[in-house]
Protein backbone atom coordinates (compact mmCIF):
# COMPACT_ATOMS: atom_id res chain seq x y z
CA UNK A 1 0.00 0.00 0.00
CA UNK A 2 1.50 3.41 -1.04
CA UNK A 3 2.23 5.91 1.79
CA UNK A 4 -0.29 8.87 2.27
CA UNK A 5 0.94 12.20 0.53
CA UNK A 6 0.25 14.82 2.75
CA UNK A 7 0.53 18.79 1.36
CA UNK A 8 2.05 21.36 3.95
CA UNK A 9 1.37 24.79 2.92
CA UNK A 10 2.82 27.61 5.68
CA UNK A 11 4.60 30.91 5.05
CA UNK A 12 7.11 30.15 7.98
CA UNK A 13 9.76 27.66 6.65
CA UNK A 14 10.32 26.52 10.36
CA UNK A 15 6.45 25.12 10.98
CA UNK A 16 6.85 23.42 7.37
CA UNK A 17 10.31 21.52 8.27
CA UNK A 18 8.72 20.83 12.27
CA UNK A 19 5.37 19.27 10.68
CA UNK A 20 7.73 17.57 7.35
CA UNK A 21 9.75 15.75 10.45
CA UNK A 22 6.76 14.33 12.70
CA UNK A 23 5.08 13.08 9.18
CA UNK A 24 7.91 11.67 7.26
CA UNK A 25 8.44 9.76 10.94
CA UNK A 26 5.17 8.47 10.88
CA UNK A 27 5.36 6.94 7.32
CA UNK A 28 3.89 10.01 5.22
CA UNK A 29 5.09 11.19 2.02
CA UNK A 30 5.19 15.26 2.36
CA UNK A 31 5.26 17.75 0.45
CA UNK A 32 5.33 21.78 0.74
CA UNK A 33 4.32 24.77 -0.53
CA UNK A 34 5.17 28.26 1.02
CA UNK A 35 2.49 29.88 -0.06
CA UNK A 36 -1.16 30.12 -1.59
CA UNK A 37 -0.28 30.20 -5.11
CA UNK A 38 2.37 27.52 -4.82
CA UNK A 39 -0.15 25.42 -2.75
CA UNK A 40 -2.81 25.43 -5.86
CA UNK A 41 -0.48 24.63 -8.08
CA UNK A 42 0.72 21.70 -6.20
CA UNK A 43 -2.43 20.64 -5.56
CA UNK A 44 -3.31 20.50 -9.17
CA UNK A 45 -0.16 19.23 -10.45
CA UNK A 46 0.14 16.03 -7.87
CA UNK A 47 -2.16 13.63 -6.03
CA UNK A 48 -2.33 14.12 -2.86
CA UNK A 49 -4.35 12.61 0.07
CA UNK A 50 -4.57 15.88 2.89
CA UNK A 51 -3.70 19.27 3.10
CA UNK A 52 -2.17 21.07 6.05
CA UNK A 53 -3.25 24.85 5.03
CA UNK A 54 -2.27 28.24 7.19
CA UNK A 55 -4.66 30.91 6.87
CA UNK A 56 -2.64 33.67 6.90
CA UNK A 57 0.02 33.51 3.69
CA UNK A 58 0.85 36.09 1.37
CA UNK A 59 -0.29 36.24 -2.24
CA UNK A 60 -3.48 34.14 -1.69
CA UNK A 61 -4.62 33.18 2.13
CA UNK A 62 -5.27 30.06 3.05
CA UNK A 63 -9.00 30.43 3.52
CA UNK A 64 -8.87 31.43 -0.37
CA UNK A 65 -7.05 28.20 -1.23
CA UNK A 66 -9.43 26.17 0.55
CA UNK A 67 -12.47 27.87 -1.31
CA UNK A 68 -11.09 27.53 -4.58
CA UNK A 69 -10.13 23.56 -3.62
CA UNK A 70 -13.67 23.07 -2.44
CA UNK A 71 -15.20 23.91 -6.17
CA UNK A 72 -13.65 21.13 -7.17
CA UNK A 73 -12.20 18.35 -4.68
CA UNK A 74 -12.93 16.54 -1.27
CA UNK A 75 -9.97 16.02 0.03
CA UNK A 76 -9.36 16.52 4.15
CA UNK A 77 -8.14 20.13 4.90
CA UNK A 78 -6.76 20.83 8.30
CA UNK A 79 -6.52 24.43 9.07
CA UNK A 80 -3.99 25.83 10.69
CA UNK A 81 -4.56 29.80 12.32
CA UNK A 82 -1.66 31.91 14.00
CA UNK A 83 -4.12 33.91 15.92
CA UNK A 84 -7.19 31.23 17.36
CA UNK A 85 -9.86 33.53 16.73
CA UNK A 86 -13.39 32.41 16.23
CA UNK A 87 -13.73 34.14 13.08
CA UNK A 88 -10.31 32.40 11.32
CA UNK A 89 -12.15 29.13 12.34
CA UNK A 90 -16.05 29.58 11.54
CA UNK A 91 -14.38 31.19 7.90
CA UNK A 92 -12.04 27.86 7.40
CA UNK A 93 -15.61 25.41 8.60
CA UNK A 94 -17.22 27.77 6.11
CA UNK A 95 -15.36 27.43 3.22
CA UNK A 96 -15.06 23.57 3.81
CA UNK A 97 -12.25 22.94 6.31
CA UNK A 98 -12.46 19.53 8.17
CA UNK A 99 -10.72 20.31 11.16
CA UNK A 100 -8.54 23.23 12.81
CA UNK A 101 -5.50 23.65 14.86
CA UNK A 102 -4.43 27.16 16.50
CA UNK A 103 -1.09 28.24 16.81
CA UNK A 104 1.43 27.38 18.49
CA UNK A 105 0.51 23.93 18.59
CA UNK A 106 1.84 20.38 19.47
CA UNK A 107 2.81 18.31 16.19
CA UNK A 108 2.42 15.54 18.16
CA UNK A 109 -1.42 17.11 17.82
CA UNK A 110 -1.60 17.32 14.44
CA UNK A 111 -0.18 13.74 13.80
CA UNK A 112 -3.15 12.60 16.02
CA UNK A 113 -5.77 14.63 14.15
CA UNK A 114 -4.04 13.62 10.66
CA UNK A 115 -4.62 9.78 11.56
CA UNK A 116 -7.89 10.54 13.05
CA UNK A 117 -9.21 11.87 9.85
CA UNK A 118 -7.47 9.04 7.86
CA UNK A 119 -9.58 6.50 9.82
CA UNK A 120 -12.82 7.89 9.15
CA UNK A 121 -12.05 8.59 5.58
CA UNK A 122 -10.78 5.27 4.90
CA UNK A 123 -13.60 3.21 7.58
CA UNK A 124 -15.93 3.29 4.20
CA UNK A 125 -20.05 2.79 4.64
CA UNK A 126 -21.02 0.89 8.18
CA UNK A 127 -22.85 -2.39 7.66
CA UNK A 128 -26.25 -2.53 6.33
CA UNK A 129 -27.85 -0.97 3.10
CA UNK A 130 -25.11 0.95 1.20
CA UNK A 131 -27.75 3.34 -0.68
CA UNK A 132 -30.46 5.22 1.54
CA UNK A 133 -33.10 6.84 -0.55
CA UNK A 134 -35.82 9.41 0.25
CA UNK A 135 -37.79 12.25 -1.30
CA UNK A 136 -35.73 14.10 -3.68
CA UNK A 137 -32.69 12.91 -1.87
CA UNK A 138 -30.59 9.40 -2.79
CA UNK A 139 -27.03 8.81 -0.39
CA UNK A 140 -24.87 6.53 -1.96
CA UNK A 141 -22.23 5.61 1.15
CA UNK A 142 -19.83 3.38 -0.58
CA UNK A 143 -18.78 6.22 -2.92
CA UNK A 144 -19.59 9.01 -0.57
CA UNK A 145 -22.00 10.38 -3.75
CA UNK A 146 -25.29 12.89 -2.76
CA UNK A 147 -27.63 13.28 -5.41
CA UNK A 148 -30.84 16.06 -4.57
CA UNK A 149 -33.46 16.26 -7.01
CA UNK A 150 -31.09 13.82 -9.60
CA UNK A 151 -28.43 16.55 -9.50
CA UNK A 152 -24.74 15.66 -7.23
CA UNK A 153 -24.19 17.91 -4.14
CA UNK A 154 -20.66 18.44 -3.31
CA UNK A 155 -20.13 17.65 0.69
CA UNK A 156 -16.72 17.77 2.17
CA UNK A 157 -15.83 14.58 4.04
CA UNK A 158 -16.89 16.00 7.27
CA UNK A 159 -20.23 17.05 5.95
CA UNK A 160 -20.91 13.89 4.64
CA UNK A 161 -20.33 12.13 7.59
CA UNK A 162 -22.52 14.41 9.43
CA UNK A 163 -24.93 13.79 7.20
CA UNK A 164 -25.21 10.46 6.30
CA UNK A 165 -24.78 9.64 10.49
CA UNK A 166 -28.01 11.79 10.70
CA UNK A 167 -29.58 10.00 7.63
CA UNK A 168 -29.17 6.45 9.10
CA UNK A 169 -31.12 7.32 12.24
CA UNK A 170 -33.79 9.00 10.77
CA UNK A 171 -36.39 10.78 13.51
CA UNK A 172 -33.51 9.86 16.12
CA UNK A 173 -32.38 13.31 17.98
CA UNK A 174 -29.19 14.30 18.56
CA UNK A 175 -27.63 16.59 20.79
CA UNK A 176 -24.94 18.68 19.77
CA UNK A 177 -22.22 16.88 21.67
CA UNK A 178 -23.16 13.45 20.62
CA UNK A 179 -22.29 14.44 17.15
CA UNK A 180 -19.60 15.90 18.25
CA UNK A 181 -18.34 13.01 19.25
CA UNK A 182 -19.84 10.43 16.40
CA UNK A 183 -18.34 12.96 13.49
CA UNK A 184 -15.03 14.31 14.75
CA UNK A 185 -14.43 11.62 17.37
CA UNK A 186 -12.94 11.43 21.12
CA UNK A 187 -9.85 13.23 19.85
CA UNK A 188 -11.39 16.17 18.71
CA UNK A 189 -10.97 19.75 20.67
CA UNK A 190 -13.58 21.83 19.35
CA UNK A 191 -16.38 23.75 20.34
CA UNK A 192 -20.34 22.92 20.13
CA UNK A 193 -20.88 25.77 17.70
CA UNK A 194 -18.39 23.51 14.74
CA UNK A 195 -21.73 21.64 15.19
CA UNK A 196 -24.23 24.45 14.08
CA UNK A 197 -21.84 25.46 11.51
CA UNK A 198 -21.76 22.33 9.57
CA UNK A 199 -25.17 21.92 9.71
CA UNK A 200 -25.75 25.60 8.81
CA UNK A 201 -23.89 24.51 6.02
CA UNK A 202 -25.35 21.67 4.96
CA UNK A 203 -28.94 23.38 5.13
CA UNK A 204 -27.22 25.92 2.59
CA UNK A 205 -26.05 22.67 0.15
CA UNK A 206 -29.08 20.90 0.22
CA UNK A 207 -31.33 24.28 -0.31
CA UNK A 208 -32.89 23.21 -3.73
CA UNK A 209 -35.95 24.02 -5.43
CA UNK A 210 -38.44 21.50 -5.16
CA UNK A 211 -36.72 19.62 -2.75
CA UNK A 212 -38.22 19.08 0.97
CA UNK A 213 -35.81 20.12 3.72
CA UNK A 214 -34.11 17.07 5.25
CA UNK A 215 -32.78 18.60 9.04
CA UNK A 216 -34.75 19.51 11.41
CA UNK A 217 -34.16 21.50 14.97
CA UNK A 218 -35.10 20.22 18.43
CA UNK A 219 -35.58 23.04 20.57
CA UNK A 220 -33.06 22.19 23.65
CA UNK A 221 -31.90 19.32 22.37
CA UNK A 222 -30.23 18.89 18.90
CA UNK A 223 -30.68 18.23 15.69
CA UNK A 224 -32.18 15.31 13.56
CA UNK A 225 -33.02 14.27 9.98
CA UNK A 226 -36.73 13.99 8.74
CA UNK A 227 -37.95 15.10 5.29
CA UNK A 228 -40.42 17.89 5.30
CA UNK A 229 -42.15 19.67 2.43
CA UNK A 230 -42.43 23.91 2.83
CA UNK A 231 -46.52 23.35 3.21
CA UNK A 232 -45.93 21.36 6.54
Amino acid sequence: MSPLRILVVDDEDKIRQVISIYLKNEGYMVGEAMDGEEALKKYRSEPWDLIVLDVMMPKMDGISVCREIRKTSQIPIIMLTAKNEEVDRILGLEFGADDYMGKPFSPRELVARIKAVMRRMEAGSPAGEPVLNFPGMRMNLMTREVLLMDKPVTLTPREFELLSLLARNPGRSFTREQLLERVWGFDYYGDLRTVDTHINRLRDKLKVPGAPSYIGTVWGVGYKFEVKHEAE
